[in-house]
């Protein structure tokens, strides 16, 4: 079947057409669920809609099934799965075991392990980190402070935080060096205020986001990260999420639209996935010095070792890496020149002013 356009989904969405069903399913970042096209669940704001082409994309992005319409239910028996989702969810505080969950399930733990991964995409144990992670950023977006949104989401400490997110979302030093061998990575290049961006996705979520002035330039970038990958130009039917996720980010950055929830891939050691995953807590308008990442993450004398890990960035913007300056306050370095760095700090101070003057 022919990929939907976006217009075409939207339409589907706003009519809820249940004839779609099953063809494309749709998340709302405001309530972390995600539902069918004919969901009868009060209409979401557009900007606020996320588009997935498949249940276990949307779960995988820590997205939650709706209760009202089910939109995991993938044939007899799933029920007793579901169960086991909504008591994840509702216990993000307790370290669950297999042999716990399986018996919500009515199942053996092992039977339970391979028909969860199988309907759904993922573990149990992920699924948790995926919802814990999305209540994280729920928290921080809220308003409330790093410790509290700790808490609030079920993680005991901050580096459980980061600990679990460099598990789920970062890669062994042996898949590292391999250079992306076996995948396919697809991307696509647009013009922005700040020149151009350049943006590649796996299967995953994104895993670059590249600024610069030339699309040869930056298309050598990303075959330089990725020597062994099939490295391909985007194409909606390929890859839908990617094109709404450029779409967004360049709305975010041009028209100060809401900053886009995007699922990351993130590729580095666990010292730089740790940083990196850090940085993402950082607000816009706020700034910290190396010396202050270091301290939070409790390495309080890898005060170097966390600029080198900021320089080593390549997924720009998204991991905010540009909101770490030297501790006498001066920029420091960024891959993609100081006066980009300049320009994204002042343009975050100017919406923290129009928001606090609102």
């Amino acid at each position: 079947m022919p990929m939907l356009s976006k217009s075409e989904m939207e339409k589907a969405v706003l009519t809820r057409d249940s004839t779609f069903d099953g063809q494309f399913y749709y998340g709302v970042i405001t309530t972390g669920v995600f539902c069918v096209p004919s969901c009868p669940s009060k209409a979401a704001n557009p900007e606020n809609i996320r588009f997935f082409e498949k249940s276990t994309d949307a779960m995988a992005s820590g997205f939650r099934p709706c209760k009202r319409c089910n939109p995991a239910q993938q044939g007899k028996g799933i029920d007793h799965l579901i169960q086991v989702a909504r008591y994840i969810e509702n216990n993000l505080d307790e370290k669950l075991t297999l042999d716990t969950l399986a018996e919500v399930a009515q199942l053996s733990p092992s039977q339970l392990q391979k028909r969860f991964k199988a309907s759904f995409g993922l573990s149990p144990k992920q699924y948790q980190d995926a919802i814990r992670m999305q209540s994280f950023k729920d928290s921080l977006s809220a308003g409330n402070s790093v410790t509290e949104a700790v808490y609030d989401s079920g993680f005991s400490s901050s580096s459980r935080v980061y600990g679990e997110a460099s598990r789920q979302m970062g890669m062994t030093p042996k898949a590292y060096k391999d250079g992306g061998k076996g995948e396919v990575i697809h991307y696509a290049c647009r013009p922005t205020d700040l020149g151009l961006i350049m943006m590649a996705a796996t299967e995953k979520g994104v895993c670059s986001v590249q600024f610069g002035d030339e699309e040869g330039e930056l298309f050598s970038q990303l075959s330089k990260e990725f020597p062994h990958a099939d490295i391909r130009l985007s194409a909606a039917q390929d890859s839908l999420a990617l094109d709404n996720w450029i779409e967004a980010l360049d709305a975010h950055i041009h028209q100060g639209a809401p900053k886009p929830d995007i699922p990351l891939d993130i590729r580095g050691t666990a010292f730089q996935v740790t940083v990196w995953n850090f940085l993402m807590s950082i607000k816009e308008g706020q700034v910290m010095s190396y010396g202050e990442v270091a301290e939070k993450i409790g390495k309080e004398k890898a005060v170097r070792a966390v600029g080198t890990a900021c320089g080593k960035n390549t997924i720009g913007y998204l991991i905010p890496c540009h909101r770490v300056l030297r501790s006498d306050g001066s920029l420091g370095g960024y891959r993609w020149g100081l006066e980009r760095k300049r320009a994204l700090l002042d343009q975050e101070k100017q919406k923290g002013k129009k928001t606090a003057i609102n």
